[in-house]
């Protein structure tokens, strides 16, 4: 009650404020600021370098100087700069506040995914990280809602775009300043446990979640599993599944407005298929947690979102417009919960906060890069169809699920030899993270898969 609210709210603003840009398109700042070309594509396409670049970096520093003061910062700075926005008198302005506004979101989700492994157990962080992401989802909703009224506004100074920005930017600033206050540095020092709980947090973390807790920051441990094989498989993975992710957030309302709507209905018409999404979100989170159990449920999103694809590839949809809108909503189902049960899963099988700290920025800045991908492939010239942008998607969902395959198989196939070696019946849950100092090359270690 205490963290996992206040965290989505926060990220529901960073959301807001980093997506925007597509609601802001359908009311005329392309127009306004004179866009030509795929300038548009180009200033989503360039924010995705700051922001997957600097991931590593500042997950690293979020472990050396501790959530609370990292992500408030963070928080404040990207608001002041959302608010600039409104300000931007072409092209060139944008982009520079885009850019920085990159620079300061980078490592925010990272951060709280690493944040929550120091105060969740393994079979309870899917869903928590679900319900977290999920904000992106409500933000994409009530972004929409936002621009239905704010678009309405009719001054003819300020347009309804430039109040967007402010609006939404000055929101996210009061709340990055708060934040200072209430997040905790960890378990141990959470001014909302008293004793009993905070060894509680402890005891919970030791059994399932970390073989050591509050270990100080070591960058040689930082990246002590990338030697390893599977560490190439997980990066290819964390690439091409958030394409579909990056298509479905940037471009929805345009692919909601090519079936001819008004611009405030087309805004409104976004929030559907995202609030759907969220549900069907929650729904996967928990039944993975429940059942302790990634590899088949990621597949599954994997080959929603791209159904939803492939029939916009195949259609017409200005002759079939309830089905490609029925495709909008395969989409958003689909496309957004792999970030939350691929994220959760190599944080499951890491038991070193160091190296989850490193690893899990390195993976969602590679995620954040497949942005590119979308946005590269987005171009004016592919309009109303956009079927290049879409077969590249399909593409790396099949790559994706193709790796995913193979590294929920093998691990699942190595438990078993593990305890028909053993002579015993262990699965991941069975077994003290504490009695695992070697991680993966303890004997006891088994695979959350």
């Amino acid at each position: 009650m205490y963290l996992l609210p206040f965290l989505s709210l926060m990220y529901f603003f960073n959301s807001v404020d980093r997506t925007n840009l597509g609601n802001a398109k359908t009311d005329g700042l392309d127009k306004d600021l004179k866009f030509k070309g795929n300038e548009y594509s180009l200033l989503i396409l360039l924010f995705y370098i700051p922001f997957g670049t600097l991931d590593l970096p500042l997950n690293m520093l979020t472990k050396k100087y501790s959530a609370r003061w990292v992500l408030p910062t963070l928080m404040w700075v990207w608001g002041s700069l959302a608010m600039l926005q409104c300000a931007a008198k072409n092209f060139g302005g944008l982009l520079v506040l885009r850019l920085l506004l990159g620079v300061c979101e980078a490592g925010f989700f990272a951060g709280v995914v690493f944040y929550f492994t120091i105060f969740y157990s393994r079979g309870e962080l899917g869903f928590r990280v679900a319900i977290f992401f999920g904000c992106a989802l409500l933000a994409a909703a009530f972004s929409g809602l936002i621009s239905y009224g704010v678009f309405q506004i009719g001054d003819k100074h300020v347009k309804g775009w430039m109040w967007l920005m402010i609006i939404e930017g000055g929101l996210t600033v009061l709340i990055g300043l708060f934040a200072y206050f209430w997040l905790p540095a960890s378990p141990s020092t959470a001014w909302f446990l008293n004793d009993a709980e905070k060894a509680a947090a402890k005891a919970r973390n030791l059994r399932d979640s970390s073989s050591k807790v509050d270990t100080k920051f070591n960058l040689k441990d930082c990246f002590q599993i990338w030697k390893d094989w599977k560490f190439a498989l997980w990066c290819i993975i964390a690439f091409t599944y958030p394409v579909a992710f990056a298509t479905t957030s940037n471009f929805l309302p345009q692919i909601v407005q090519r079936l001819g709507y008004s611009v405030i209905k087309t805004n409104l018409w976004t929030v559907a298929p995202n609030a759907v999404g969220f549900v069907v979100l929650l729904l996967f989170a928990k039944s993975s947690d429940y059942f302790r159990e990634r590899t088949f449920h990621v597949i599954i999103a994997l080959c929603i979102s791209m159904a939803g694809m492939l029939i916009l590839i195949i259609i017409d949809v200005l002759e079939n417009k309830g089905v490609a809108y029925f495709a909008c909503f395969l989409m958003a189902a689909g496309s957004y919960i792999p970030s939350c049960l691929v994220q959760s899963w190599h944080n499951n099988n890491n038991l070193d906060e160091n190296s989850r700290a490193a690893t899990t920025g390195l993976l969602v800045g590679l995620g954040n890069f497949a942005g590119i991908l979308s946005a590269g492939t987005f171009r004016v010239e592919y309009a109303p169809k956009y079927i290049p942008t879409l077969i590249a998607t399909c593409i790396c969902n099949v790559i994706a699920i193709v790796g995913i395959l193979i590294l929920g198989l093998w691990m699942k196939a190595e438990n078993r030899r593990r305890n028909k070696e053993q002579g015993v019946n262990l699965e991941a849950k069975d077994v003290d993270t504490r009695d695992l100092p070697d991680g993966e090359k303890s004997p006891k270690f088994r695979y959350f898969t």
